[in-house]
Formats: C-alpha cells, sequence, structure tokens
C-alpha cells in the first residue's frame, strides 16, 4: 500500500495542471465517533424510523405533512452528533489540510459537521449540514439553527420556543434542515454541485473514504476525475460502487484497511514532500 500511495502521491505533487489531492468522505468515516452508518444494522435510517421507510421519511413532501416528527428526529441527531467527537480521521485530514493548504480539498456527504469541529475549512458538504436551517418555502437563505435549539431524545416533543423558533420570520413557513433529502436534486447553492465537480476535475487524486457510493454525485464526482486522467484511490472496509467504477481503469488503487491507518500513510507520505 505505502509503495503505490507514494508513487501516485509524488505524481501529483509534480503536475502543474490538475493537481489538487481531493477527499470524498461518507458516514464510515464518522463510526469511529460512535455515529452510525445510513444503511448498516445499526444506521441512522433504522433507529428512529421503525415505523417509515428512509425514502418515505427523508422527503420534502413528508416533511410539509408532518414537521414535528421529522424536527423531533432532526433534534435527536443533533443530540447524537454533537456528542460525538471527531476521531483520528478526522483529526488526520485536519492535518493533511494544513499542510497541503490550497491544493487540498474535502468533499464530504456528512451533514454531522465533524469535519468543521476538526478543523477542515476547504470543505463541500454536498448533503448540507445538519446545524442549518433555511425556509422550508425558499423565501430565506441558509442560516445556523438557533442557539437556544438543543438536541432531543428520540420520543421528545418539540418545545412552544422550538416552533416559534423555526418559523420562518418572513413569511410563516416552516423552517427545515438544510440538508438533501430523498426527493430533492443536487444544485450548487445548497449543495456545491458544480464547485465539486471543477474541483473533482482538476484533482489529481480522490481519495473515496468510508462512502459506498450509493448516491448519484458521488459517483459523478469520481466519473470526473477519473476522465480527466486522475487517480481514484477507493479506501473502504468492503467492495461498493466505487470498486465497480474502477474495476477496468488502470488509474486506481483499492486499499481495504480502516481510514485511519490510511490517512496516518497519506499523510507521513505528504509530509515528506517538502512543500
Amino acid at each position: 500500500m505505502k509503495d503505490q500511495l507514494e508513487d501516485i502521491i509524488l505524481q501529483v505533487h509534480r503536475k502543474e495542471k490538475r493537481n489538487l489531492f481531493t477527499f470524498l468522505t461518507g458516514a464510515g468515516i464518522s463510526s469511529d465517533s460512535g455515529i452510525p452508518t445510513y444503511r448498516g444494522t445499526d444506521g441512522i435510517w433504522v433507529k428512529g424510523t421503525q415505523f417509515h421507510k428512509p425514502e418515505e421519511f427523508g422527503t420534502l413532501k413528508y416533511f410539509k405533512q408532518y414537521p414535528e416528527e421529522v424536527w423531533q428526529y432532526a433534534l435527536f441527531r443533533k443530540k447524537m452528533f454533537e456528542t460525538a467527537m471527531p476521531n483520528q480521521s478526522h483529526l488526520e485530514l485536519s492535518e493533511i489540510e494544513s499542510i497541503l493548504k490550497d491544493r487540498f480539498h474535502l468533499i464530504t456527504q456528512n451533514i454531522d459537521n465533524l469535519h468543521r469541529r476538526a478543523g477542515n475549512t476547504r470543505l463541500y458538504e454536498i448533503h448540507g449540514n445538519n446545524r442549518e436551517i433555511k425556509c422550508s418555502n425558499g423565501c430565506k437563505g441558509i442560516v445556523s439553527l438557533p442557539e437556544e435549539i438543543t438536541g432531543k431524545d428520540i420520543d421528545e416533543d418539540l418545545t412552544l420556543k422550538d416552533t416559534e423558533l423555526l418559523t420562518c420570520p418572513d413569511c410563516g413557513h416552516r423552517m427545515r434542515p438544510n440538508i438533501l433529502w430523498f426527493d430533492e436534486y443536487y444544485d450548487e447553492k445548497t449543495n456545491k454541485k458544480f464547485s465539486a465537480l471543477k474541483v473533482a476535475k482538476n484533482s489529481g487524486v480522490l481519495f473515496v473514504i468510508g462512502t459506498s457510493g450509493a448516491t448519484n454525485l458521488p459517483l459523478a464526482i469520481a466519473e470526473t476525475t477519473l476522465k480527466y486522467g486522475g487517480y481514484l484511490v477507493d479506501i473502504n472496509t468492503e467492495d461498493n460502487h466505487f470498486t465497480e467504477l474502477i474495476k477496468n481503469k488502470k488509474n486506481k488503487l483499492i486499499i481495504r484497511k480502516k481510514s485511519t491507518e490510511a490517512l496516518a500513510v497519506i499523510k507521513a507520505i505528504i509530509k515528506n514532500l517538502n512543500l
């Protein structure tokens, strides 16, 4: 693993164009922080949604019918995310950014805010952030969730104050979490779709960590990097959609190790580049 990574990283380091080091992360990178992945047996979509399928519960349509129920679940996740701490993988990525500076970019599917808390700033949160809200009627931009609204247990009701703070002051509609739901499309304003694809186009290497590629923008990001000659390094514990994508490609590396182990090696190699 180390020799192959050294070769890829050195090649990208020497390039004058399309020489970005980009990392694409998913729920798997936060599992060591105690946050369950989405689709596992203990997944977030399983815990707390026993009466609904994810494709039903996680939609704008469902929110408009049952906003309090959706907010109960969102605030349950808020409590889960805030209790969790950035793990070693998050911290390694923060250190790698401090070394690479402008040549580092991080695209994440995670809404748990742990990358920000670890110190990453060159960040594209393509599925949104659980600490942000916007008007469900579309009349306001993205704002921070009021600090007065606290995380809750799964069966804990919203207070009258919560309901008041989660009402749009301009139009009176409900405010909603700034996250991508199943019946919505990626865009630039909310999800940085085109910015992320531009980064992918200019990436010499894309490290895919802790994600299976079950949604279309992450796969499009990977396809774009490959199309323009970049490497794809698949760092996951199991085969996934990215593995299938690179099956017949030459510019690839598959690593079946924990992200903490792989990122420690990547960081050590980058440190020796004398940037």
